[in-house]
């Protein structure tokens, strides 16, 4: 049996996330039915390397199959699966892996974006979120500095989620202003349902001067999800980059 990574990307707008589920789109089912179509194997199974909730995009998103035959042409697979699949989504590369690498336990990190645009733009309605009130951003690094010193991100899972744990090892938080733009970039080895986007929506109460930096420790401290803000719009968050230690990217 051959193992294959394939990278893709979509936009999430048209789907109900990336995980199957019944009587919903999403594109788990879509590039699934692709490559079925297009390799001649109706059994075939994919595993992604994580789940996306309705709305989310990724500019980067890997997921695995297995093949009892080798496949001779990557480049030639790539067209035909991209002229199968919604316009939606997309095929960057397939790449042959060793038969133990795993798309979603082997990812080493994961980094999200989040973009906010202060003007009313209609080419990026849909990815991004609009928040015409302006933001203290100096303030908001500080405050996404200080969750690189914890390690429980129970304040900002999604409540009733069924985690194993609620560790997770963060490595970069921050804010960057591009013109009218602001995108908020965050790294770390595993992510909780909802996480970045109710961190996202606490860090703006800092920025509009609602929660001070001792406030924003203490809702970290709680590990109470009642305590921190409300989650963005699910428009604005992309999942960009996915790190194997065995895949050069």
């Amino acid at each position: 049996m051959n193992r294959y990574f394939c990278e893709i990307a979509f936009l999430g707008t048209d789907f109900f996330g990336w995980q199957t589920q019944p009587r919903e789109r999403n594109v788990q089912d879509a590039v699934t039915e692709a490559l079925q179509i297009t390799l001649q194997k109706p059994e075939l199974k994919i595993v992604g390397c994580g789940r996306t909730d309705t709305g989310v995009h990724a500019s980067q998103f890997y997921l695995h199959f297995d093949l009892d035959k080798q496949i001779d042409n990557f480049e030639k697979l790539v067209y035909k699966l991209n002229r199968l699949l919604p316009r939606s989504v997309s095929v960057k590369k397939i790449l042959k892996v060793n038969d133990s690498l795993h798309a979603r336990f082997d990812a080493v990190s994961r980094t999200y974006q989040y973009h906010i645009n202060y003007l009313k733009n209609p080419f990026i309605k849909d990815t991004s979120w609009h928040h015409s009130r302006k933001l203290d951003v100096d303030k908001m690094n500080e405050a996404a500095s200080l969750l690189l010193n914890y390690s429980d991100f129970a304040s900002f899972s999604k409540t009733g989620a069924d985690n194993r744990t609620s560790l997770c090892e963060v490595s970069r938080a921050e804010w960057e202003q591009k013109n009218e733009r602001l995108i908020f970039t965050i790294t770390a080895d595993r992510f909780l349902r909802n996480m970045v986007r109710a961190v996202v929506g606490t860090l703006i109460e800092v920025g509009l001067g609602n929660t001070n930096l001792q406030n924003f420790v203490e809702i970290i401290e709680s590990k109470s999800r009642s305590k921190a803000g409300t989650s963005v719009p699910a428009k604005g968050l992309f999942l960009t980059k996915i790190k194997y230690l065995e895949i050069d990217d």
